[in-house]
């Protein structure tokens, strides 16, 4: 059997194969990826040691030619004594953990149900994932014409449930309610993310474990504890690890809904940095 180096000189022209020639297969391969792992370290790793170096300057995006000087560790100092700092993270995590909970409860029910293959299951699918497809502007857009006290669907369609007048509260206006809702509005776009997620794993799971655990007698539900989670729990911690990135750096759609009010009930972290943007070119 040929290595490596042998099939890429015989298909190199061949004043090229008399170089490749001598060379080893790990030659080969770090030939090939050097490429990509230059690509890489000039587009992420030195942005982030260029921005770690200037995080101990006074330097400000708004003023990229005033005079750099060194101030050491003032502006982490400054960071993690602002109050409204750590009132934004503190609703940063509010938004972000249960988001994500609501999220993969109903995304992983979502999964089981469609896994089953009930008739219709294609199409009903296909219905569930619009929300993920429509963008986050969209989606704010969208959600805050419906959360309207006076002429909102929201409001009219729990007035129908439960008998309330529908201008008796604000989902977006009332400081209780607003950073639920904006978990709310980011549950029902993202939770088919998780659903897809979680049902690639579903359907990662081999036949003939649940057959051998049928043969064992095995109930569903044992079936479920023993064989279903542990073995979609990977595809769970992935979304988990997605859902939580994006949820922390989230800025459109709550910006749109709420624009961090009301108050500063739900500015998350990243409308405190667009806040302080604003007040430094003021």
């Amino acid at each position: 059997m040929s290595t490596l180096a042998e099939r890429a000189v015989a298909r190199t022209p061949r004043r090229l194969a008399l170089r490749f020639g001598g060379m080893s297969d790990r030659a080969i391969a770090w030939l090939f990826i050097t490429p990509s792992v230059l690509l890489l370290l000039a587009v992420n790793i030195f942005p982030l040691l260029w921005t770690i170096q200037l995080s101990f300057t006074n330097y400000r995006a708004n003023r990229p030619n005033a005079v750099l000087r060194y101030v050491g560790l003032d502006n982490y100092r400054d960071i993690l004594t602002d109050p409204e700092v750590w009132q934004a993270m503190q609703a940063t995590a509010h938004f972000v953990l249960w988001s994500i909970a609501l999220e993969l409860i109903l995304g992983f029910g979502l999964a089981l149900l469609i896994n089953r293959g009930f008739r219709g299951h294609s199409f009903w699918t296909t219905i569930i994932l619009l929300p993920m497809m429509l963008s986050p502007a969209v989606v704010g857009n969208f959600w805050t014409f419906l959360l309207q006290p006076q002429i909102g669907l929201f409001n009219s369609g729990i007035a129908l449930v439960t008998g309330v007048d529908p201008s008796s509260f604000q989902m977006i206006g009332d400081v209780r309610l607003a950073p639920w809702s904006i978990i709310m509005v980011d549950t029902w776009m993202w939770t088919p993310y998780v659903m897809l997620i979680c049902l690639a794993g579903l359907r990662s799971i081999p036949d003939y474990i649940y057959e051998a655990a049928e043969v064992d007698r095995a109930s569903p539900l044992r079936q479920f504890w023993s064989i279903t989670l542990p073995m979609v729990m990977p595809f769970v911690m992935l979304a988990i690890l997605f859902r939580a990135i994006e949820n922390f750096k989230m800025f459109d759609m709550v910006n749109l809904l709420t624009s961090g009010g009301p108050g500063s009930t739900t500015e998350v972290a990243s409308i405190t940095l667009k806040r302080e943007h604003r007040h430094d070119r003021s």
